[in-house]
């Protein structure tokens, strides 16, 4: 083990007593109702009749190294093209281990929609670095979904050759070796080819480890703050020929930075550019406007995004971009540390507000400390509901169970008065809570059955996957979204009507915390039996209009065939 520095310190996260009190006067102030004495399960964990048997390693053995309290990636890609998502897990393992030594990440193929097999050897995509997320979309345009891995030091890009993926770290130039988190492929210069931004956290290695405790004087993992070094992120720009060119100074993108852990991508004020959102842990959050000109600057503080409604720097951890008013503005949700909230920016077209409160999110998430998060429509009633996956990053007193750092998962569902939302009770959304140290959430249709389902991961143990069974009792529909390429039009939004309701929803893969989604667009049409017309707007420019369509059904659209 190398010497590290010995610092008696408290380890708060960037706490503060103000955060406390702020906390406490938004939980008095909501508007929200709290969650039932009892609702039906809405989710079924049944990892154990999966398949999956990975178990997350944060250290061998653990260590209180800073990296071990937030590793714990996981994607949802059909990496085969047969129709069915399958699961890649991000490993911690040991960061003082030879590559031999270290646990490899896992690769599972979906066989039959709820049954996996462990495909990492013949695919070639166990990577042994210490990963913390992933990234997946198809880079090269060859109709074969890539692979990029975050890691505390070089990432990897696994390129998809059809049966089994190369490592082209080296020949595109993206290892970016410092402490990569969450990760997007998005198009920023509409080209048509995808881009690359890697949120990175903090400046550390094993030589400047510092050694905390908590209030009490026990053995503690330590905030990003101790180490007063924040990571530049890092933006590559696709070259077209399976080159990337690190673009980080010459966009602007270097400008500005903090202790980087989520990212979400979307054109949030309306220009028709993809603009880059990137949730920092104790710091000012960024929100990089795209200028449309390859440059970027960062307008959070004064579009309102930065800090929370008391001019507060939070612990970002996740980070969603939806539109939860259905008025084509995009809204932010962040999950946060414990004693602070999780926190709505609703977008009114300039600018955005915490609306936290009176969307009754602040009180419930105010005890619990959030990463990965989803917002969807669960139940098919057309109203989003959000599932947010908890773990400590301080021990407990007392704790949920035998991991001191165990918390239940949250889902909140639309308020019965129509205004914000409630917390499902049980906890979690199933029969029971489940208490473990959550992290990565990822969201998709495993089983095609038009409901999303969750996959979650656990430090230091097995995941969670949420089958979801509150998706019966309403209508669905679900739209592949295709470029003329037949690649997934990430950043495209899409406008349903159905039944003289509105909703609007965007292809978009990368959201939550260190995690890939499924890029799929699902909306939940209660009693509707189909949808009038969709309207998509395309990340190149211009929109095309489709419909009807059947309900219950996944659709495929792709451009230049609408109207």
């Amino acid at each position: 083990m190398s010497s590290r520095t010995c610092r008696r310190c408290r380890n708060r996260f960037g706490l503060t007593f103000v955060l406390a009190l702020f906390g406490t006067l938004v939980g008095c102030s909501e508007s929200g109702s709290p969650g039932a004495a009892s609702d039906e399960p809405w989710f079924e964990e049944i990892a154990a009749e999966t398949g999956i048997d990975f178990v997350h390693r944060s250290g061998v053995p653990v260590q209180f190294w800073f990296p071990e309290i937030a590793t714990g990636g996981v994607g949802l890609l059909d990496y085969d093209g047969d129709g069915l998502l399958d699961v890649y897990f991000v490993q911690g393992g040991a960061l003082e281990a030879t590559a031999q030594e270290k646990p490899a990440n896992r690769l599972f193929r979906n066989d039959t929609g709820m049954r996996f097999e462990d495909v990492t050897t013949e695919a070639g995509t166990g990577d042994r670095g210490y990963g913390m997320g992933c990234a997946a979309a198809d880079y090269d345009g060859d109709g074969h979904v890539d692979l990029y891995v975050t890691n505390v030091g070089a990432n990897v890009l696994y390129r998809n050759r059809g049966s089994r993926f190369a490592d082209v770290t080296t020949a595109a130039g993206v290892g970016d070796p410092a402490f990569g988190t969450s990760s997007a492929f998005l198009d920023y210069d509409r080209d048509g080819d995808l881009d690359l931004y890697v949120v990175n956290y903090v400046r550390w290695s094993p030589e400047t480890d510092l050694i905390c405790y908590s209030g009490s004087g026990e053995r503690e993992y330590c905030g990003p703050n101790s180490y007063q070094a924040p990571a530049p992120d890092t933006l590559f720009r696709n070259e077209g020929s399976g080159v990337f060119a690190d673009v980080s100074r010459a966009s602007g993108v270097r400008a500005a930075f903090g202790n980087g852990l989520g990212v979400a991508c979307a054109d949030y004020n309306g220009d028709g550019w993809i603009d880059v959102y990137v949730a920092n842990d104790g710091m000012p959050n960024q929100m990089w406007v795209n200028g449309g000109d390859g440059n970027f600057a960062d307008k959070a503080l004064t579009m309102g995004c930065a800090v929370n409604a008391a001019s507060l720097s939070e612990a970002g951890m996740g980070v969603i971009s939806i539109d939860v008013e259905h008025d084509g503005d995009v809204d932010l949700y962040l999950s946060h540390l414990r004693e602070e909230t999780n926190t709505m920016y609703l977008n009114n077209g300039r600018w955005f507000d915490d609306a936290t409160a009176r969307m009754g999110l602040g009180q419930p998430s105010f005890e619990f400390t959030g990463f990965g998060l989803g917002f969807l429509d669960f139940d098919h009633d057309r109203r989003l509901d959000i599932y947010v996956a908890n773990g400590r990053v301080k021990r407990a007193s007392p704790s949920f169970s035998d991991d001191v750092h165990a918390e239940p998962n949250l889902v909140y569902v639309a308020a019965d008065d129509g205004i914000g939302f409630r917390e499902l009770a049980p906890r979690g959304g199933t029969s029971q809570p489940l208490f473990h140290t959550s992290r990565a959430a990822a969201f998709g249709d495993l089983d095609n059955d038009g409901d999303p389902d969750v996959v979650v991961t656990n430090k230091d143990a097995g995941p969670y996957v949420l089958r979801n069974v509150a998706g019966d009792g309403g209508n669905w529909i679900v739209f592949r979204v295709l470029r003329k390429s037949g690649v997934h039009a990430l950043n495209a939004s899409l406008k349903l009507e159905a039944g003289g309701d509105t909703q609007w929803r965007r292809v978009q893969r990368a959201y939550s915390y260190c995690a890939s989604n499924d890029p799929r667009v699902h909306y939940g049409l209660g009693n509707a039996t189909g949808v009038d017309r969709i309207t998509v707007h395309w990340p190149q420019g211009g929109s095309e209009e489709f419909g009807p369509f059947e309900a219950n059904t996944i659709h495929e659209v792709r451009q230049g065939t609408g109207r």
